[in-house]
């Protein structure tokens, strides 16, 4: 359903990108707006990467407000101008792939290829992605965290595509593991440090993650305690996916590879999105190198039973154990200091084609003004 719904927004910018040769070029549009004048003064002071977007064409540029960039510190936003590699990589994620309207994107949710393929900042083949749905009547795109981003105005026109105003600057996705510490999975980032299995999630290209809540590996305490270390990293190895696997490209009954050769099975009903025995919460939380999906129960390679999809919740996999007193591996890990979108993906509406879409809907990261973490992610690291 994603392949098809992203061929028809292909279909739509590839006609619409017929009738636009009369439009401004894009200074000229970006210009023209009262809502974009920081976006100017930044442009202003990088003239190459202006005429490096300026030259591109059958794009979406997404646009940040001066509202948007006024919920960015000043320290970040100086530090951001004063580093070219670092600005170029997140205006190019400011930038899809395609001519999309604002009339094409619709309530199912699809991930859009950007400009942004620097290895340095992604491991995403064809351009790290964002996530486009029309949500209420709003056009919104998610990126790292989850950040959300709506559009203030959209379709202003220019020859090289088409301008949509956000009023928020997109965060580039982080790390898998620094993911994981915001979104508090602190249990599964610090079962990946004892089984040396960070550089892998961190470093594999186009890796889906399903990702157990604290609580989930909490639950199965006594299993672990009798698991040789060999065990535990087939364990984790098998709530990892070779492929990217947004919730809009999982359908009922698709089997996934992890990477310890073993099976997933996806199912949909009523009760959501399921693999094996485990409920997807939380969908679609988009990494450096994929995309996580944090489930409520810890996935078994030797129990592959599925759960009743009609519930509301997944089954333990690890049948008569019994809850651990403390957290297991969560010694010594840091404590979040970011936050990411809360609430959880909606049930699959069986009677409905296709994948049920993504519900990642994300309140706004914090209440103060966006620090160089919050807003850049694992980049930050380039400007320290």
């Amino acid at each position: 359903m994603s392949l098809k719904h992203l061929s028809l927004l292909a279909l739509a910018s590839f006609a619409y990108a017929q009738t636009n040769e009369t439009a401004p070029d894009l200074a000229q549009a970006l210009n023209s707006s009262s809502e974009l004048s920081i976006l100017n003064g930044v442009l202003a002071g990088s003239p190459e990467l202006l005429g490096q977007l300026g030259g591109l064409t059958n794009i979406t540029l997404l646009a940040p407000s001066d509202a948007a960039f006024a919920e960015v510190d000043n320290a970040t936003l100086s530090g951001l101008t004063g580093n070219a590699g670092l600005l170029t990589a997140l205006l190019q994620y400011h930038v899809l792939n395609g001519t999309y309207l604002a009339s094409a994107i619709t309530n199912s949710s699809v991930f859009v290829p950007t400009s942004l393929t620097n290895p340095l900042f992604t491991n995403v083949t064809g351009g790290q992605r964002v996530e486009a749905i029309n949500r209420d009547g709003n056009v919104t795109f998610y990126s790292g965290l989850l950040s959300n981003s709506s559009v203030t105005t959209a379709n202003v026109n220019f020859t090289g595509g088409v301008i949509h105003i956000i009023d928020r600057l997109l965060v580039l996705p982080e790390t898998a593991t620094d993911t994981l510490s915001a979104a508090n999975l602190t249990s599964l980032r610090g079962a990946l440090n004892a089984t040396d299995l960070v550089e892998t999630v961190n470093t594999t290209p186009n890796l889906t993650i399903f990702a157990p809540t604290n609580e989930a590996i909490q639950n199965i305490g006594s299993a672990l305690a009798n698991l040789t270390t060999e065990q535990i990293t087939d364990v984790l190895t098998y709530h990892v996916v070779s492929g990217l696997g947004y919730s809009s490209g999982l359908e009922n009954g698709t089997e996934l590879t992890t990477v310890n050769g073993e099976s997933l099975t996806v199912t949909i009903g009523e009760g959501g999105i399921f693999v094996n025995n485990a409920r997807v919460v939380v969908s679609d939380v988009l990494i450096a190198n994929g995309v996580v999906h944090v489930i409520d129960e810890v996935l078994n390679p030797t129990n592959k039973t599925l759960a009743d999809t009609g519930a509301d919740e997944g089954e333990s996999g690890f049948e008569g154990a019994t809850p651990a007193s403390e957290v297991p591996y969560t010694s010594g890990q840091p404590t979040p200091t970011t936050t990411i979108g809360s609430e959880a993906t909606e049930a699959a509406d069986p009677t409905a084609s296709g994948a049920p879409t993504s519900t990642a809907a994300a309140a706004p990261m914090q209440t103060g003004a966006l620090g160089l973490g919050a807003l850049l992610g694992a980049a930050a690291v380039y400007l320290m």
